[in-house]
């Protein structure tokens, strides 16, 4: 497998920045290969060093109560451990490769003279932490006054992205696993089943070979409005 470039140029964070910039902060990274499946960081860890997502896909998972919940995923240019880096406190959640990846490491004290420096990282930073802000949100209200079925109809939409073929239906492709879908919506694999089977034979989704295609994703929303509204 081709090593990604080891640059900093193709992270939007650091979009305006010039070429002697970019290259002081790259002259302070680490440069770290992952493997499949290899946790990166762990919930709880010490360390404040920034990781930048150089070519790959990772998972952010939180661990409450003793089950696994996937927060999101994070592809090529995202970043994470801003968090530790910014309060110095334990990580709040863990990290694992779910492709070969390869990241760049950097200090928090880097990190932070970043922020001091360049008010367009700053302007992005805030933007990204008043983002998590508004998904735990989300996600919290979704836990606590949605059923199961509604929470995975919430998260097949945040999922899907609009198909290549007529009519560009949302499509979700790869599709997780039910037991992934299951660790998304704090359910079980079984439960998922029963409803995307219920949901197929309703005529709202279809599945195929390596996809989710949602038929009538404006009807899924609307229902799970009316459903956040009761």
């Amino acid at each position: 497998m081709a090593r990604a470039a080891r640059t900093l140029a193709h992270i939007p964070l650091f979009r305006t920045l010039d070429q002697q910039a970019l290259q002081r902060l790259e002259a302070i990274c680490t440069w770290r290969e992952a493997t499949e499946r290899q946790w990166i960081v762990d919930h709880g860890a010490t360390g404040t060093d920034v990781f930048f997502v150089l070519h790959g896909q990772l998972r952010v998972i939180a661990s409450v109560a003793g089950r696994d919940t996937i927060l999101r995923d994070l592809r090529d240019g995202e970043f994470f451990g801003e968090l530790a880096a910014l309060d110095g406190q334990p990580r709040s959640a863990g990290i694992l490769a779910v492709t070969h990846s390869t990241l760049a490491c950097m200090p928090a004290k880097g990190f932070r003279r970043a922020i001091h420096e360049h008010p367009d990282v700053c302007d992005q930073i805030l933007a990204v932490l008043v983002g998590q802000i508004r998904m735990l949100a989300n996600r919290a209200n979704e836990t606590t006054g949605l059923s199961m079925k509604h929470r995975l109809w919430a998260e097949l939409l945040r999922l899907a992205s609009p198909g290549r073929t007529p009519p560009g239906l949302p499509i979700i492709s790869p599709p997780p696993t039910h037991a992934e879908l299951a660790a998304r919506v704090a359910s079980h694999r079984e439960a998922v089943t029963r409803e995307l089977n219920a949901l197929e034979r309703s005529g709202l989704i279809v599945r195929r070979r390596g996809a989710i295609e949602l038929l009538d994703a404006g009807r899924l929303r609307q229902m799970v409005a009316e459903a956040g509204e009761r």
